[in-house]
Formats: C-alpha cells, sequence, structure tokens
C-alpha cells in the first residue's frame, strides 16, 4: 500500500499499488510534457542570445563580412525552421501518444473504479444479509429461551400452586385430626377431674418428680425414642430447673425444649405458695438453659378451677408459659412436640420454596444477563459494519477526488498542447525589441 497526500486539501489517504503506479505514470506523463516545453524555451532562449551575439559581433565587424553573416543568418533562420518543425512534429506525436495512453489510463481507471464499487456494493450486500440473518437467529434464539423460561416458571407456579393446596388439605386433616384429640382429651380431662380427688391420696407414697420421669419413661421407646428428659443439674446460673426436655428429628436436629419446673403442695403446706410465685424464677431458668417453653407442673392451688381447667396458658405474663396438673404432663409434651415437629416440616418446605424461587430469580438474572450481554455485542457488531461502510465510502470519495485531479491534469496538458500550438516566431519576439529589429532588416533586405 502507497499514500498519496491530495495538493488541493492536503489530505493523506492510502492506494493500492496497482492504482499507486498508474497515478505515478500519469504524473511522469504530464512532467515529461512539462520538461519538454521548458527545454523547448530553453533551447529558443540558447538560440536567441547566440543569434544576438553574433548579430553583435556582424555589427561590429567590417562591411564586407555583412554579406558573409546575411548569407549565415539566412543558413541560420532555415536551420531553426527545420529544427522547429522536426521538434514540432515530435511534439505532436508525444502529444498524440500522451492523449491515447491517458485516455488508456482513464478507461482502465473508470474501469477498475467500477470493479472496485461493484465489489464494495456486492461486499455490503452480503454483510447486510449475514447481519440480518444473525438477527434473526438471536431473536429466534431468544423466543426459544424466553419461552422455556416461560413454561419452567409456569410448571413450577403450578407445582407451588399444587404444593400449597396439599399443604392446605394437610393442615386441614392435622387440624381435624387435633380436634379430635382435643375432645378426647377433653373427655379424659372430665374423667380425671372426677378422678382427682384420689390422686394426691396415690401420690403421697412418691413426689411428684418421680411420678412425672415414670410417666414419660413409660411411653419414651414408643412416643419420644430420639428424646432426652433429664435432671437439671447445671448451677452455674444461680439456679436450676428440676427437668429438660429436648427432642431431636432423624437429622439430628432439635426442635422442641421444655424447662419442666415440679411444685407438690405437700412441699409447700407451710407457706403456702401461689403458681404464679415460680413464673419469674422458671422464665429465668428457661433463658439460662436455652429452652423454648417453659412448664411448671404444680398441685398447688388445688381448689382453684382456673388452674383445674387444664392446660392454662400464661403467656401474658411470660411467652411460652405454661401451668399443668399432673395429669396433663404426657399431653403438653404430646401436643407442644407435634406444633414443633409440624413447624419443622413447614420451615423445611418453606425453605425449599424459597430455594425454587431463587432459582426462578437467577434463571431470569441469567436471561436478563444474556439478554444484555448480546445487546452489548449486537451494538458492537453494528458500529463495526457502520464504521467499515463509511471507510468505504471515504476511499470512493477519495478516489473521485484523484479522478477529478487526473482530469484537471489532463485539461492542463490540452491547455499546454494548445499554447505550444500557438507558438510562433512573431510571438517570442513580442517582447524583444532587438530581435524584431533584427528580423525586420532581415525582411527588407529580403524583399530588394
Amino acid at each position: 500500500m502507497n499514500t498519496i497526500k491530495c495538493p488541493k486539501c492536503g489530505e493523506i489517504f492510502t492506494i493500492d499499488e496497482a492504482s499507486y503506479n498508474d497515478i505515478v505514470k500519469q504524473i511522469h506523463n504530464k512532467e515529461f510534457k512539462k520538461e519538454l516545453k521548458k527545454q523547448i524555451e530553453t533551447e529558443i532562449k540558447i538560440k536567441e542570445d547566440e543569434f544576438d551575439k553574433k548579430l553583435i559581433e556582424t555589427e561590429n565587424a567590417k562591411n564586407s563580412e555583412i554579406n558573409e553573416l546575411k548569407s549565415q543568418l539566412q543558413n541560420f533562420d532555415n536551420e531553426k525552421k527545420l529544427e522547429i518543425a522536426k521538434i514540432e512534429k515530435e511534439k505532436d506525436e508525444k502529444i498524440n501518444n500522451l492523449k491515447i495512453e491517458v485516455k488508456s489510463k482513464e478507461d482502465e481507471f473508470d474501469k477498475k473504479l467500477i470493479e472496485t464499487e461493484n465489489a464494495k456494493n456486492s461486499e455490503i450486500n452480503e454483510l447486510k444479509s449475514q447481519l440480518q440473518n444473525l438477527d434473526n437467529e438471536k431473536k429466534l434464539e431468544i423466543a426459544k429461551i424466553e419461552k422455556e423460561k416461560d413454561d419452567k416458571i409456569n410448571n413450577l407456579k403450578n407445582e407451588l400452586k399444587n404444593f400449597d393446596n396439599e399443604k392446605k388439605l394437610e393442615i386441614s386433616e392435622i387440624n381435624n385430626k387435633h380436634k379430635n384429640e382435643l375432645e378426647k382429651k377433653n373427655n379424659e380431662i372430665q374423667e380425671l377431674r372426677d378422678y382427682k380427688k384420689r390422686l394426691p391420696t396415690k401420690m403421697v407414697g412418691e413426689s411428684l418428680e418421680q411420678h412425672c420421669e415414670t410417666e414419660f419413661n413409660k411411653i419414651r421407646m414408643t412416643a419420644f425414642r430420639n428424646a432426652n428428659f433429664e435432671k437439671d443439674n447445671d448451677t452455674k446460673f444461680g439456679t436450676k430447673g428440676d427437668y429438660i426436655f429436648r427432642d431431636f428429628d432423624d437429622d439430628g436436629t432439635e426442635f422442641i425444649s421444655i424447662m419442666f419446673e415440679m411444685k407438690n403442695e405437700s412441699d409447700e403446706t407451710k407457706t403456702k405458695h401461689k403458681n404464679k410465685d415460680f413464673f419469674k424464677k422458671l422464665d429465668k431458668d428457661r433463658n439460662d438453659k436455652s429452652c423454648e417453653y417453659a412448664v411448671l407442673v404444680s398441685m398447688l392451688e388445688s381448689d382453684s378451677d382456673y388452674y383445674n381447667s387444664g392446660i392454662v396458658d400464661v403467656s401474658y405474663e411470660y411467652p411460652k408459659m405454661y401451668v399443668i396438673r399432673p395429669q396433663f404432663f404426657i399431653p403438653i409434651i404430646t401436643l407442644l412436640t407435634n406444633a414443633s415437629r409440624n413447624s419443622l416440616q413447614y420451615k423445611k418446605e418453606l425453605e425449599i420454596a424459597k430455594n425454587q424461587s431463587i432459582d426462578i430469580q437467577h434463571f431470569e438474572q441469567d436471561i436478563n444477563d444474556f439478554k444484555e450481554k448480546f445487546g452489548r455485542n449486537y451494538r458492537l457488531a453494528s458500529d463495526k459494519f457502520k464504521t467499515a461502510i463509511k471507510k468505504i465510502d471515504d476511499t470512493i470519495k477519495k478516489l473521485e477526488e484523484v479522478k477529478e485531479a487526473l482530469t484537471s491534469s489532463e485539461n492542463n496538458l490540452r491547455l499546454a498542447n494548445d499554447k505550444a500550438q500557438d507558438l510562433s516566431i512573431k510571438k517570442l519576439t513580442k517582447n524583444n525589441p532587438t530581435m524584431r529589429e533584427k528580423f525586420a532588416l532581415l525582411n527588407a533586405e529580403n524583399n530588394k
């Protein structure tokens, strides 16, 4: 590749080697004509100087040499005419050859220019076709991905809907089951109320703690195989409860913990404490040992219908705290354990649903990220195509400027040829009085 500087605007542009050689040849031909003209003018000037010198020598010579000088002048004039005729003939031949060559180069340049334009148009059409095909393919791919995403989202929504329906059905069944169990327990409570007067007599020979531990051990292996029910012997916080109940799922995850405090009426016959006197200590022990629930198993206030009615919720004073009679020891554990186990299942299912929702969000984020990156690559490719097309247009514009400059050069050659054709002795001696006088003298002598 070669660079050329435009003589008009000064802009530098690049053309291939063949075009450059063509332009160099045309410029060379122009310079050749210019040099030829300059050489002719120089030779004429030299001849004129020699002629002036000879005329001056002739004027200073003797009168006997005038005839010889005239003869020499006549011979010189003849030779000059012959030489000028020869030079004009050679000039005409060279000018004609240059015209033919310029015409041939112009035809060849026009042909190459047409071929270049056709190639450029073909390439542009091909690039546009490729860009359109790429755009269509990407649109189809995006539509396919969006359809798959919508189908997947709809499937997940249907699965979530089915899951919700199943859970509602399960919750309804559990509620019915709990309702039946509660009705059954109420019947048992009524029977236990009738049996209440005999119960303290049965427990006279054993403590309340031993009674509760015995009742729990009876059903440990059938109902609470993964549970721990142990004495609270940790006194590092200053106080301690009586028993701590903890239950675990099959994975070893704890899902319920209960701090138990046992109070037997026989233990407090002198002071006659009330149940609420132990709420604060029980809540402290529950918090110190990180237990979720607190249960007071009490024989205190045996005549209170409020505490004899069944399981008493005292959460209005301390959260998740209950007061029960000994006959409700196993039921309270069962109720709280089942509630926590169901809650654990709901938490796991909620976590699964949450993860599924997060997966959907990630999928949508991936789709949006793909769209953004694809759009960015599409814009970059489009900009590249536009830049390439602009460069092609600029190249065509520069080639047209070169063509215009070459056309202008041909006009200048034509004007130079016209000036050479119009060249004569009269015009050469127009501003030379000495030469006019010599030629006038010569013509006067010839006419004698």
